[in-house]
C-alpha cells in the first residue's frame, strides 16, 4: 500500500458509537494550529481515502468531555487528556486479509500540550496494545513523534500492531488486528500511519485532508 491523494471530507468511530453519535521532524506540520472539531473529523480516513477496505464505524469527532476522557486517556486520572478538545475515530475492516484498523486521535490546544501528553499515553496505555512481547519497528519520519510497536493480538497468535504520532497539536494512532497471522505485515502499518500523519499536517496547514491509500 502507498500513499495517494484525494480531495475529500472524513470523521470518527468505534469507541464512540457509544455514545451514539515543538520542534517539526520530517513530514511534520508546518503550523502548529488547534484545530476545529471539523478539522479534526475531516483528518480521519473515510472510505474515499481507504480502497480495498470497508469502513465499519464512519469517522466522527466529539468533543471531549468525562465520557470520552475515559475512553481516549484510560489511565489514572485520565492522564494525557488534560488541555484537549477533541476525539475523534474510524475503523475499517478488509476482508481478502481479515483484517481490522482503528484511527484514532486527540486534538490538544497546543502544541506543548500534546507533547507533554505523547509519552504519558504511549508508556501507560497504548504502547502495550499490541501485547507484552511486542517489538518495536520504524515507521520512518513522519510527524514530530512517533513510536510503533508490532506483536500479538489474540490468543492464537494474531498480529497485532499499534502506531502512535505527534503531528503540531494532535496525538494519532493506528490500532491494526488481522485474524489471519498473514493478515497485516509492518509496512502495510506504516502506509496507514503515515495516511493519517499526512492528513493531520494537512489539516494544520489549513488545507483540507486528501492523503489516502493508493488501492
Amino acid at each position: 500500500m502507498t500513499m495517494r491523494t484525494h480531495r475529500w471530507c472524513v470523521a470518527i468511530a468505534a469507541a464512540l458509537l457509544l455514545a451514539g453519535c515543538g520542534d517539526s521532524g520530517d513530514g511534520g506540520n508546518d503550523k502548529a494550529v488547534a484545530l476545529s472539531k471539523e478539522q479534526v473529523r475531516e483528518t480521519l480516513p473515510d472510505g474515499e481515502a481507504m480502497p480495498g477496505w470497508k469502513e465499519s464505524a464512519r469517522p466522527t469527532a466529539v468533543q471531549m468531555d468525562k465520557l470520552y476522557r475515559s475512553q481516549a486517556c484510560p489511565i489514572k486520572g485520565n492522564a494525557g487528556c488534560e488541555n484537549s478538545r477533541f476525539f475523534g475515530a474510524s475503523t475499517f475492516r478488509h476482508d481478502d486479509n481479515a483484517a481490522t484498523v482503528t484511527f484514532l486521535i486527540i486534538a490538544y490546544d497546543s502544541e506543548q500540550a500534546a507533547h507533554a501528553a505523547y509519552d504519558v499515553l504511549w508508556d501507560g496505555y497504548y504502547g502495550k496494545r499490541a501485547g507484552q512481547k511486542a517489538k518495536a519497528f520504524e515507521i520512518g519520519s513522519i510527524g514530530d513523534e512517533r513510536d510503533a510497536r508490532f506483536g500479538t493480538s489474540g490468543f492464537l497468535g494474531e498480529p497485532g500492531a499499534v502506531t502512535q504520532t505527534r503531528v503540531g497539536t494532535v496525538l494519532l494512532w493506528t490500532e491494526t488486528a488481522a485474524t489471519d497471522k498473514g493478515g497485516i505485515d509492518e509496512e502495510a502499518v506504516r502506509d496507514l500511519a503515515a495516511v493519517l500523519a499526512e492528513r493531520a499536517r494537512q489539516a494544520q496547514n489549513g488545507d483540507t485532508p486528501s492523503a489516502g491509500l493508493d488501492g
